[in-house]
């Protein structure tokens, strides 16, 4: 289970403004969702106990889906449940519409060039890719996650963490340095569709 930018420019007529999508149902639940699991991990751990018995040595059989081939089988779904089960809660995280269109351009970026990867087309790193669209402050940083159309089983992607060294997805996710937070959903042309989420202490977006 690996976890694993062409910037969209609007143009608006003189006088008007562009319209700026807003955050869809599914990026809102996910932001929600990583809350869920910080504010009480014990409680969100019996959503991965229910998907250990759907092992079968490294294929996971999750009902419903076509078997998802991992790395380390079982074990990575154990230690993170065991993770949750010791780890002390963190503060909640706020969505912010800021956060989200800046994880939604940079998810519309590297989708259709099959890219997993934190830099966009142009080169630009998390920081800057933020800084064109407001201010941000304190600490900051981002995720991606793949294959997954469900909130609740993206933000389980992103604490299983399975062959990704230093679990730095989840670290991220419980990072109490992070407050806010922006997903960001689009096709990807090898993965079928990625999830960006972008953290943050706090931003404002430009006006």
């Amino acid at each position: 289970m690996r976890f694993a930018a062409l910037l969209l420019i609007a143009l608006a007529l003189p006088g008007q403004e562009a319209a700026v999508p807003k955050a869809t149902a599914f990026e809102r639940a996910v932001v929600q969702e990583m809350s869920d699991a910080r504010t009480a991990p014990r409680a969100y751990a019996r959503h991965l106990r229910e998907l250990r018995g759907f092992f079968e040595g490294m294929l996971w059989h999750r009902p419903g889906r076509v078997p998802l081939r991992t790395e380390e089988g079982v074990a990575a779904l154990d230690e993170a449940i065991a993770f949750l089960e010791a780890v002390r809660p963190v503060g909640p995280l706020r969505f912010n519409e800021g956060l989200a269109r800046a994880a939604r351009l940079h998810a519309q970026d590297i989708g259709p060039r099959g890219a997993l990867e934190h830099l966009g087309a142009d080169g630009a790193k998390l920081s800057t890719r933020l800084n064109r669209l407001g201010t941000w402050h304190g600490t900051i940083g981002e995720n991606i996650g793949t294959l997954e159309e469900d909130p609740r089983q993206v933000v389980i992607q992103l604490l299983v963490d399975d062959g990704v060294p230093g679990r730095g997805h989840r670290l991220n996710l419980f990072n109490p340095d992070f407050h806010q937070a922006g997903a960001g959903r689009a096709p990807h042309r090898e993965y079928r569709v990625v999830t960006v989420i972008d953290y943050a202490d706090g931003f404002v977006p430009a006006r």
